[in-house]
């Protein structure tokens, strides 16, 4: 069932200071997690912002072999092209910690968008919520691979991900969880810095039905910003 938006905005002076505090707040987090439960499971965004985060994700202090990594959103690229998701990730962060492998649960896009939706719908089975989602922001007020004017999956008749057709940045195929899978979490935290979102994030603290808006938990979202 969706939940009515709650926003809470942090402002920081510079982009460098937002990705800083954002490593400790996920390292916190993780703490929580693994000390009540013994895992953490956090959904991974793709974009510079949190590349610039995960970066100093390699240093903090934490039980890795706890952690399981899940995507928010694939492109249908092969699966060692530098524009995944995952690829990047890999790069600044996964490939340099100990995660075990079988706790990273990337998205098998290469195989096309409806099966890998389909299959990435069936792995997250049973998982229950999670406890962070990572998001970003676009231009045009998009997050994952949830565009303006396209299908969102908001409600739970829909898969927990969805195939992403003509999607207005390339590649036009991708796979993107649904906004309701995304809202199943216990924290939403969306990174935001440069001056080329300022548009949306106007129309968002409007209330304007952008995408991001689509992502509703119960504890509401945490909006962090820089440049902005």
């Amino acid at each position: 069932m969706a939940h009515s938006q709650i926003r809470i905005w942090h402002e920081y002076p510079e982009a460098s200071l937002l990705y800083r505090r954002a490593a400790e707040g996920i390292e916190r987090v993780a703490a929580e997690a693994i000390g009540r439960r013994g895992s953490f499971s956090i959904v991974l965004a793709g974009g510079s912002t949190p590349q610039a985060v995960y970066r100093h994700l390699c240093h903090i202090q934490t039980n890795w072999s706890a952690w399981h990594i899940y995507f928010g959103d694939e492109r249908c690229l092969a699966v060692d092209h530098p524009d995944r998701n995952s690829v990047m990730a890999d790069q600044a962060w996964l490939g340099h910690v100990a995660i075990p492998s079988s706790q990273i649960y990337r998205i098998p896009a290469q195989l096309g968008a409806e099966t890998a939706a389909s299959r990435y719908s069936e792995a997250l089975d049973g998982i229950s919520e999670f406890d962070l989602v990572l998001l970003g922001l676009g231009q045009d007020g998009h997050t994952a691979s949830l565009f303006p004017e396209q299908e969102w999956g908001g409600v739970e008749t829909f898969g927990a991900a969805l195939a992403v057709h003509n999607a207005p940045k390339p590649p036009p195929d991708r796979v993107s969880l649904a906004a309701w899978r995304l809202s199943h979490a216990a924290k939403v935290w969306f990174l935001v810095t440069g001056k080329d979102k300022a548009d949306a994030v106007r129309l968002w603290r409007r209330g304007e039905g952008i995408p991001a808006a689509s992502i509703s938990p119960r504890n509401g979202v945490d909006i962090w910003l820089a440049g902005v």
